[in-house]
């Protein structure tokens, strides 16, 4: 299987172009699955009985087929990149409810309890003291989040969206290997260099570790 370079040479915007739009869906997938797992992982580590029932909700979730979800959004958002973001934001959630969930179970109790005792009011008590304690979970599961997206993109390639998954027909439709191998490698190399920009976000986020290291 060989790669016909002179095409790379000629597709440089298109392909420029496809690698921007797979990002930003990803990304804006993220986005908002973190905007919407913080405050149900909130109500779930703090109301016990919702628990099982929204931790096993985003199980369900996720067991949708890709192909599937997006179909079944096609008669409410249309052929859009509503759909795409919709349908990734839902399989992000299950990933950074959890997550989220167990960071906050994993702040020790004495620690809330000498907030406590400051006279720290509730919500100054989460935001200043459980999330941060809890950033190294949460981050973890927004960095599987996000490779998992990155992934998915191309899926939504059935309903005309996709990002470099457009290449990915378009190499399978003419029997070009060349398309297919170039949007590969493109994915990986998205997925690699998102990963290590939120491995060093977290390390900026978290100076305490970096001391106690």
């Amino acid at each position: 299987m060989t790669i016909d370079w002179s095409w790379i040479g000629d597709h440089t915007d298109d392909l420029t172009s496809l690698t921007i739009s797979h990002l930003q869906a990803a990304l804006t997938a993220v986005f908002f699955g973190v905007l919407i797992s913080l405050p149900l992982a909130v109500v779930a580590h703090r109301v016990r009985p919702l628990r099982g029932f929204l931790l096993g909700f985003s199980n369900v979730l996720f067991t949708i087929p890709s192909i599937a979800i997006f179909v079944l959004l096609l008669p409410i958002s249309g052929l859009t990149r509503t759909t795409t973001v919709i349908g990734l934001t839902v399989y992000t959630l299950v990933v950074l409810l959890r997550n989220t969930v167990e960071g906050l179970d994993s702040v020790p109790a004495k620690t809330k309890e000498a907030a406590k005792a400051m006279g720290t009011r509730p919500l100054r008590t989460l935001l200043t003291v459980e999330f941060p304690l809890a950033l190294p979970v949460i981050m973890a599961g927004v960095r599987i989040a996000t490779v998992m997206s990155i992934s998915l993109v191309s899926v939504a390639t059935y309903i005309g969206d996709g990002g470099l998954g457009q290449l990915f027909t378009d190499g399978f439709q003419r029997n070009f290997p060349t398309p297919v191998i170039v949007g590969v490698v493109l994915t990986i190399l998205l997925a690699v260099a998102a990963d290590a920009l939120l491995v060093a976000l977290q390390y900026a986020l978290t100076p305490w570790k970096r001391r106690r290291a």
